[in-house]
């Protein structure tokens, strides 16, 4: 069985650099969070599991103060080069951090957004985690892959993998301190890939 862990991962994105580090540059950012950050004015965000940076580069083009945190030396190197190559480096911190037990700063971050992490142990501690960064009025992203999808019943891409879900994102924020604008499960934009969960959070 494989193991989604740091050597793992590294393996990868050292294959994938190597082979095709120019289609990595090129990827467009996550729908879900230009969606969601194209309402909200720049300031201070956190991209926990960044992987190549695609995301986080995109964010500092928009004007945003990013930290991004992956736990791959060959992904974060990558990133790095490219915020060179295009002037954004003053915008962007990179981290090498494992999730399953970096914890941000405390209310430091505008937005906080984690996309298609694996995540090693339960869902709600990472949650908790990745939610205690974000500032008050502040707004918390999370998409996760769903190891099922519903329309066929078949196990998707992820099935092996521990990705967040709905049922335990809500369970880890407190009404009290949390306003949810979405929490779905949508069906991936490509037709056949399967269901995202999608979690859309603001901070009371």
């Amino acid at each position: 069985m494989t193991r989604f862990d740091r050597p793992f991962w590294e393996q990868l994105w050292t294959k994938t650099l190597d082979e095709h580090a120019d289609v990595v540059a090129g990827r467009t950012p996550n729908a879900d969070l230009v969606e969601v950050a194209s309402g909200l004015s720049p300031g201070r965000a956190l991209d926990a599991g960044c992987g190549s940076g695609t995301e986080a580069l995109w964010l500092a083009q928009l004007g945003w103060t990013v930290t991004a945190v992956d736990f791959s030396p060959s992904a974060l190197a990558h990133g790095r080069e490219v915020a060179e190559a295009r002037s954004l480096a003053s915008r962007l911190t990179w981290v090498e951090g494992d999730l399953s037990k970096w914890r941000p700063p405390a209310e430091a971050f505008d937005l906080v957004a984690s996309l298609y992490v694996h995540i090693e142990g339960a869902q709600e501690a990472m949650v908790r985690r990745l939610a205690s960064g974000v500032a008050p009025g502040g707004t918390l992203l999370l998409v996760g892959h769903q190891p099922i999808d519903p329309a066929t019943g078949k196990p998707t891409p992820a099935a092996r993998q521990n990705q967040v879900s709905v049922a335990a994102a809500l369970r880890a924020l407190d009404g009290r301190t949390w306003s949810t604008v979405v929490a779905e499960e949508r069906p991936r934009r490509a037709s056949g890939t399967g269901v995202d969960a999608l979690i859309h959070a603001r901070r009371r």
